[in-house]
């Protein structure tokens, strides 16, 4: 028996849906804890792209348990096509899906007000911030309030007392034909995953967003609204601390964010436009262009850090094919002072100059490398660099979208 996390230990989109898609192969149990459909997991198999906002990417594969945690904000729409446009696909949803009574809901109210609020930060607009406003101020509406018609009526209509822009009855009757269709889904997941740790069976969380993106550990307030650090798993799950064996982080061999925030390592124009399109630098979720710069240690020795990393994955190495100088931050300079360290102040990471340390590029294709050994050189030296830069070992390598264009060290 084991329980993995899965964490992306940059700025998101980190590739996360690939590995968890080849780690699932040896799991039992799929476990999403965090987040909403504000995230994106892509995977390709074979000629054919999957893309996944809601459900866990274990859903991919036969005989999977998926489930959606507590600590999830699901919009049920949604959620409702992501489950049509799978069934279309032919994979199969009833049996191998739970969802959390406890998970909060999305309404049309918290859409309006995360694009009204949350602009100048670079939300997607999907109302998940607005949503785990709610939780926290304890006026949410929970899952299980979808299939409780007495229930659901009085809180929407609290939420929307001396509305009038919102139509409460109309909400009502929309979401309570949602509660009937999700209804047969629901359950007490942190009873499903106790019971499951306690029959031996393998577990895989997994978390939305990255470590920089965390509403506690990350570039705030340029961050989601949810802990997409390893510690989420716990909360967003129910399950207790001591039961979580492994955590592995997933970085790029460089770095990308999305939407507004600091970023020291960012790419002049002619190199982002060559990286983007390279690295298909566009968001799953939203379709907006990624920014991108060079790896940077100092954020990633953070996510090791606040995540008790056990090992990471580098994706995206195949991107790096054609440079034939790769720089590495190592630190940021900030008013004659030396930041080996990630900073709690926004400012200082704003107008910071980063540190770099220069290594050859390899200048040969990667793509159809299988076997570490059959890395060019200069690729094993610069992997082996990040290594000792942020003192933690690499266990896996990923040199392109699809599944066999991985293999571990």
């Amino acid at each position: 028996m084991s329980c993995k996390v899965v964490v992306g230990a940059q700025w998101g989109d980190e590739g996360k849906g690939k590995i968890i898609d080849i780690l699932s192969r040896d799991a039992d149990i799929i476990v999403r804890y965090q987040g909403g459909n504000n995230a994106g997991h892509t995977v390709v198999i074979g000629d054919k792209e999957f893309i996944l906002h809601l459900i866990p990417s274990g859903i991919l594969r036969k005989n999977k348990l998926c489930i959606i945690g507590n600590g999830v904000v699901i919009d049920p729409d949604a959620l409702l096509s992501e489950i049509d446009i799978l069934e279309k696909k032919g994979i199969k949803i009833d049996g191998n899906l739970v969802i959390s009574e406890c998970a909060h809901v999305i309404f049309p109210y918290h859409k309006v007000m995360d694009k009204r609020r949350g602009a100048h930060i670079g939300t997607t607009g999907r109302g998940i911030g607005p949503c785990y406003i709610d939780k926290m101020a304890r006026c949410g509406i929970r899952m299980i309030d979808l299939v409780n018609p007495e229930s659901l009526k009085k809180k929407i209509y609290a939420n929307l007392e001396g509305s009038e822009e919102f139509n409460a009855e109309q909400i009502y009757n929309e979401y309570l034909k949602y509660g009937k269709k999700i209804e047969k889904y629901l359950a007490n997941v942190s009873q499903v995953l106790n019971k499951a740790i306690t029959k031996k069976k393998d577990i895989l969380f997994e978390g939305a967003q990255g470590t920089l993106l965390d509403i506690d550990h990350g570039t705030y307030p340029y961050v989601t609204s949810s802990n997409a650090t390893a510690g989420g798993a716990c909360t967003g799950a129910g399950v207790g601390p001591t039961k979580i064996d492994k955590v592995i982080g997933v970085v790029k061999a460089y770095t990308t964010r999305v939407g507004e925030g600091p970023f020291p390592t960012e790419f002049e124009k002619l190199l982002m436009e060559k990286i983007r399109t390279k690295g298909k630098e566009f968001g799953a979720t939203t379709g907006r262009p990624r920014r991108c710069g060079w790896f940077d240690a100092v954020i990633v020795r953070h996510a090791v850090a606040v995540n008790g990393l056990n090992e990471i994955v580098v994706t995206k190495l195949d991107v790096l094919d054609e440079m034939d100088e790769i720089k590495i931050c190592t630190g940021y300079k900030y008013k004659g002072k030396l930041y080996k360290n990630f900073p709690a102040d926004i400012g200082i990471l704003e107008n910071c100059a980063p540190v770099y340390e220069t290594c050859s590029g390899w200048m040969k294709d990667t793509t159809l490398v299988t076997k570490y050994k059959d890395l060019p050189g200069n690729a094993k030296k610069y992997l082996t660099r990040l290594s000792k830069l942020l003192n933690v070992k690499i266990g896996m390598v990923s040199v392109g979208s699809k599944r066999e264009q991985a293999f571990n060290i």
